[in-house]
């Protein structure tokens, strides 16, 4: 992945702020928003798996020229109106502790935009690159891993394939990770997206949370990955199967984990996560 000052920038568009909605419950520590813009007019186009620019205006810090951070789509092409007027956002309100001096402060982007309202202008970059495809063959299978708001360009994914091109015949299984059950956007009782897929016979979805949330308690992967084993590992044996992993990258360590205990060693996982990236199956997006 390129670094963000090497993108080209030099094309903004406008777009006007359509709905933001936090789609976290209320007592979740995490505020996660789904956030609609009206991109008609503009010329822009996108597909799933891309990722888009967000330009944030002044006042900048010291000697910084503008503020870029780049935030993959949620909605599939058709937008969330099904018109292709519309981009959706999932934006996770992040702040971050001074090591040295122990004070905390607010991400730029991610405040400003969780902090816009309906009728807001916000100026835009895009579409950049297309780090998810879904696979032209509708009878491959997916298997999707997602953490926070990495479950992004998935939702736009399932959107995609169960609406738009009407049906899949492959199985899509799609892990999701969260510190509770409350964190996991669009899957939880505040916005439950992916609940109108579950009457889909190629398509389901499972959680995998922290045993203790309150007590900083790591996300139960190895678990969520075991309970599924026998499925997963024919899945990933399958040489119709593709891999996306989305979300940070503090996600490898318990997959890793979790891969190797299904392949029965480590050098046997690795032959087959080689396979998998030689064959251009297996994908991630992570950071």
């Amino acid at each position: 992945m390129a670094r963000l000052g090497e993108y080209d920038i030099s094309n903004p568009f406008e777009a006007t702020v359509v709905e933001t909605a936090r789609i976290t419950p209320p007592d979740s520590k995490e505020d996660i928003r789904h956030i609609v813009l009206d991109i008609s007019g503009s010329g822009f186009h996108f597909v799933e798996g891309q990722s888009v620019g967000v330009l944030v205006p002044p006042p900048f810090a010291a000697g910084q020229k503008q503020h870029f951070r780049l935030y993959s789509v949620a909605s599939s092409r058709q937008g969330d109106d099904g018109k292709d007027k519309t981009i959706a956002l999932c934006v996770k309100r992040c702040s971050y502790i001074d090591d040295f001096s122990g004070e905390e402060y607010k991400g730029i982007a991610s405040n400003y935009l969780c902090d816009l309202t309906p009728g807001a202008k916000v100026t835009m970059t895009g579409p950049y690159g297309v780090a998810f495809v879904v696979p032209a063959d509708d009878t491959c299978n997916m298997l999707l891993i997602a953490l926070g708001t990495g479950i992004a360009p998935f939702r736009a994914f399932v959107k995609h394939i169960y609406e738009t091109r009407g049906g899949w015949k492959g199985k899509v299984r799609l892990f999701y990770g969260g510190k509770s059950g409350l964190d996991l956007a669009y899957m939880n009782d505040e916005k439950n997206d992916f609940a109108q897929y579950y009457d889909e016979e190629t398509f389901k979805a499972f959680q995998a949370v922290s045993p203790r949330p309150h007590m900083d308690d790591p996300i139960e992967w190895e678990k969520a990955l075991e309970q599924h084993a026998e499925e997963v590992w024919e899945l990933l044996k399958d040489p119709k199967t593709y891999v996306f992993i989305g979300g940070l990258e503090k996600i490898m360590e318990p997959l890793s984990k979790a891969f190797v205990k299904m392949a029965g060693s480590e050098p046997q996982w690795e032959q087959k996560k080689n396979e998998l990236v030689g064959a251009n199956r297996w994908f991630e997006l992570l950071y």
